[in-house]
């Protein structure tokens, strides 16, 4: 199969699961493809597929990776010991885990297309991903908390793991009570990362986006607890702060010194 006939194949099979879909137009030109097949997976429930499906969408997802180019933490120039500052999409990168900015909910975003890191990151893991969040969320019966994470696989993502945290929601007036919260957030993951033995993670910018939390306010807390916790901990492990918009990147340039 070339990746045309991938690309399609899963179109189709997304398309036939719900008769809802059955009069959508399948594009003629690629990059209408990509969106449409996006969308399909934005918006798919989480519920079982054959095994079938799982291999082609593997063997897609994959190529596509390769395609954007896996960036190795092995390669990166560290800004000081075991601390690295990289601009670009956390999907690319091979590290132990990734961090990914999730909702209560815990299973994705289900806007088609949306442009935020947790629907890019469940967008390329597949819809594995989605299906085993489920599965975690329906043993612990209720929406995660603010402050908590979760570790699962990565799938087709070339980082082992996806560690997914709920960050504080700001409406208004920057409170104590929010950083606490994103404090909290950066130790659960790090706990996670202690706990399995990883030897390294990637941070994304954790609330700062659909959340609100101010960037500058942000950065310091992420990297103030990180080395708060690598410090009191004795570990050494390898920690990426991972930015994608430019004013990121120059707020925690500047901070890291």
């Amino acid at each position: 199969m070339t990746q045309n006939e991938r690309r399609i194949y899963l179109i189709k099979r997304l398309i036939d699961e719900r008769e809802i879909y059955s009069n959508t137009e399948i594009p003629t030109e690629i990059d209408g493809q990509k969106r449409l097949l996006r969308a399909l997976f934005n918006i798919r429930e989480p519920k079982e597929i054959d095994s079938e499906f799982l291999k082609i969408q593997d063997e897609y997802l994959k190529y596509e990776l390769e395609e954007k180019g896996i960036v190795d933490i092995e390669d990166l120039k560290p800004i000081k010991e075991n601390i690295y500052l990289w601009q670009g999409d956390i999907t690319r990168l091979k590290v132990d885990a990734i961090v990914n900015a999730a909702n209560s909910g815990m299973l994705g975003c289900f806007v088609p297309n949306h442009s935020c890191i947790d629907n890019i990151i469940h967008t390329y893991s597949g819809i594995q991903l989605r299906m085993e969040c489920h599965r975690l969320m329906l043993e612990q019966g209720k929406n995660e908390e603010t402050g908590k994470a979760k570790i699962t696989s990565a799938y087709n993502l070339p980082s082992k793991y996806v560690i997914h945290t709920v960050g504080p929601i700001v409406f208004g007036e920057l409170r104590d009570e929010h950083r606490e919260l994103l404090k909290s957030c950066y130790n659960s993951i790090l706990n996670l990362v202690k706990e399995n033995n990883l030897k390294s993670v990637a941070f994304c910018c954790i609330s700062t986006g659909e959340f609100h939390f101010p960037n500058e306010e942000a950065a310091k807390i992420a990297i103030g607890t990180v080395q708060e916790f690598l410090e009191k901990n004795k570990i050494n492990i390898k920690v990426v702060f991972n930015v994608f918009k430019d004013k990121d990147y120059e707020i925690y340039k500047r901070l890291l010194g």
